[in-house]
């Protein structure tokens, strides 16, 4: 038997991994962004925790609160734990597989066995211990290449949870400004409907006074029961925004209503926005990465399945003893012993092996696709964003210089029935005109926060990495 011994190890000298050897491919990405307007956006790196830029602590709190308590990220770093363990797991076939055991047996045979024989001579016990051992030389690298799948998948999951991580956080801060937009769009509709509702007042007055129409004072009616309408609905909005914050940070729907009723304005925005260049987003990009780790990962496979057209060398031991009593189990004939040499090989069914090849290779292929296509995407939803907030805020801009006019125009309406010189129509025009501009430039004053929202989220720049640091 030990002459078998020189047999593995120099198959281990020689021993390869069959199989392409990965090498990330190139990341194609243009030298600037073509959207970044030069005096909106700077090529500098992505700010860092990009919500504590808008001076808000009640939104800082929140977004800590929803990175250590939100659902779908537990269920994300759940799933990496899992890849992690797999990991080890896999680890562990690079080592003999070693077990113990041990047993106690009594056996009768028959008379037809032992002729001649007494019943209670016909008995005999049993007793057994051993380790053995069984290794898998991993002569053409069908281990190792099981094990660079397992890591590269366990690093997809990693870059997986960090995605979500982007998503919740994105999702959070949007519901938030989306919350307070909505709270100002709210204290716009009841200021306007204060304001018709004194301005009803002043008719009807000068209705009973006799100075007054009946069609003046329905149309002031209809104008105010009309704002009116509009604030239950938004009471409703916010109401579902409010309960999707609590669930978003891992609480009860009903759980914020108090702290996140009082309203609060929206934030002051930057002057200027960091963007970073295109291959520091291709770079910090989850899916992307994420993306070439799957990559990476069916390009191993690749060589796990070609490894099933070499022979596969197991070396097994075992090493126990055996004896009749307790007495005799660890005496010198009690030994016993086995060491071997196995060799599994499926030449002969060469076609199944070249089939799941081929399978590989078409995984691999798929897999290259989605990377490319993340980079696509990539670039595509940047490029997007960064339009969608310049031209937010240039909208937002138009729409405050609108709504100083309009206030104006309806103040301007209001002085001239009051003196008589025109009817109470023009000042329900300029009333209804008032609101809806201020609506419209709450409306867009969101807009504009929740775009840079989309931006950061695009950029997936200054993101916390802390939540992944069980990664190796």
């Amino acid at each position: 038997m030990h002459k078998l011994l020189p047999i593995p190890l120099s198959l281990l000298l020689t021993a390869c991994a069959v199989g392409p050897d990965y090498q990330p491919p190139e990341r194609p990405a243009p030298e600037t962004l073509a959207r970044a307007d030069a005096g909106l956006y700077a090529a500098e790196p992505v700010a860092a925790r990009f919500w504590e830029r808008f001076d808000d602590p009640r939104l800082t709190q929140l977004v800590e609160e929803t990175l250590a308590a939100n659902h779908d990220l537990r269920v994300a770093l759940a799933r990496y734990d899992r890849s992690r363990a797999l990991l080890r797991e896999s680890r562990q076939d690079l080592t003999p597989d070693v077990t113990a055991g041990a047993g106690v047996a009594n056996r009768r045979s028959s008379a037809d066995q032992m002729p001649g024989v007494s019943r209670g001579e016909r008995d005999a016990d049993s007793i057994d211990a051993d380790i053995s051992a069984v290794w898998e030389l991993d002569v053409f690298g069908r281990v190792r290449r099981s094990l660079e799948a397992r890591r590269a998948e366990s690093q997809a999951s990693a870059a997986d949870l960090r995605a979500v991580q982007v998503a919740v956080v994105a999702e959070l801060v949007d519901a938030y400004f989306r919350l307070r937009g909505l709270q100002e769009q709210l204290r716009v509709a009841r200021a306007n409907a204060d304001y018709q509702r004194e301005s009803l007042e002043l008719v009807d007055a000068r209705l009973a006074a006799g100075r007054g129409t009946l069609f003046d004072s329905v149309r002031a009616k209809a104008q105010l029961e009309t704002t009116r309408s509009r604030i239950p609905a938004l009471e409703a909005e916010i109401a579902a925004l409010t309960h999707r914050i609590a669930v978003l940070s891992g609480r009860q729907p009903d759980a914020l209503v108090a702290e996140l009723e009082a309203p609060a304005s929206l934030p002051a925005l930057p002057a200027r926005v960091s963007t970073g260049l295109p291959g520091e987003l291709l770079r910090r990009r989850p899916d992307i990465a994420a993306a070439e780790r799957r990559l990476a990962a069916a390009s191993a496979r690749i060589g796990i399945a070609t490894a099933d057209l070499y022979p596969r060398f197991t070396l097994s031991g075992l090493l126990g003893t055996q004896a009749a009593s307790t007495g005799d189990l660890f005496g010198r004939d009690s030994e016993t012993r086995l060491i071997a040499l196995g060799i599994d090989w499926s030449f002969l069914d060469s076609g199944r092996v070249r089939a799941r090849m081929a399978a590989a290779d078409a995984d691999a292929e798929a897999n290259l696709a989605r990377y490319e296509q993340a980079i696509l995407r990539a670039l595509e939803e940047t490029e997007t964003a960064l339009v969608r907030y310049a031209q937010a805020r240039r909208e937002r801009e138009h729409l405050q210089e609108a709504a100083e006019a309009s206030a104006e125009a309806a103040r301007q309406a209001r002085r001239r029935f009051e003196v008589g010189i025109v009817d109470f129509l023009e000042v329900i025009d300029a009333e209804r005109s008032l609101l809806e501009i201020e609506d419209g430039l709450a409306r867009s004053h969101t807009r504009t926060a929740t775009a840079l929202v989309g931006l950061y989220k695009a950029l997936a720049g200054g993101w916390p990495e802390a939540r992944v640091s069980r990664e190796s």
